[in-house]
């Protein structure tokens, strides 16, 4: 939502800019109309470009991140973006009743992990981890598990490799709640704060 307020910020600024270049350079310089157009989408060009620069470095400045750090975010968040996509397909292609719910509720997991992560940049570092190993792990393991359950015969070998495969989802998912705890500790940790101020302000008026 917050990108559309921003490119329709831009756009009406450009827009409003280039009007006014071509009308100053048509009426007032006595340009022509071939120059006073040209002159109009330079200028607006400028200041489309100089307002999206200014917007991305204040958004740099409130996330507390360089250029380079947001960049190097940026790409993790991009090969995440491509992961989520396969996970979804392999998720949503095991049909099998007893893990429908939990392969919901895991692609949940991961989607509010990025989806906080890619709001707010700077949370990427508590949550390392899920980028680099747990989300790759995931998709990998998912991948095999919806490739082998899709097979027509099944034999004890392939039985055993499933049931060890899905245990170890289990304890992915398990490990994906905690990174949903680690890129929310910062409000969890305010959220205690001002719990703890509420209830000392109840205290206090309970005694008067």
């Amino acid at each position: 939502m917050k990108q559309v307020v921003n490119f329709f910020m831009q756009s009406t600024a450009a827009t409003i800019s280039t009007g006014t270049i071509w009308l100053v350079s048509f009426f007032s310089l006595d340009q022509t109309f071939l120059l006073s157009s040209g002159f109009a989408l330079l200028g607006g060009t400028v200041v489309l470009i100089s307002a999206k620069a200014l917007t991305h470095q204040r958004f740099l400045k409130q996330n507390q991140l360089s250029r380079k750090e947001y960049a190097y975010i940026k790409r993790h968040l991009k090969e995440a973006d491509q992961k989520l996509k396969r996970l979804r397909k392999a998720l949503f292609s095991i049909r099998t009743v007893s893990t429908i719910k939990q392969n919901i509720e895991m692609y949940r997991l991961v989607t509010k992990i990025y989806s906080i992560t890619k709001k707010e940049p700077k949370r990427f570092y508590l949550v390392e981890s899920f980028y680099y190993s747990h989300l790759e792990s995931l998709v990998e393991l998912s991948e095999k598990y919806a490739f082998l359950v899709g097979q027509p015969s099944k034999t004890r070998e392939l039985e055993q490799s499933l049931t060890e495969t899905r245990r170890t989802i289990s304890q992915l998912s398990e490990q994906l709640e905690k990174d949903l705890q680690d890129v929310l500790s910062k409000d969890i940790h305010q959220l205690n704060f001002e719990l703890d101020v509420a209830k000392l302000t109840i205290n206090k008026s309970v005694k008067k």
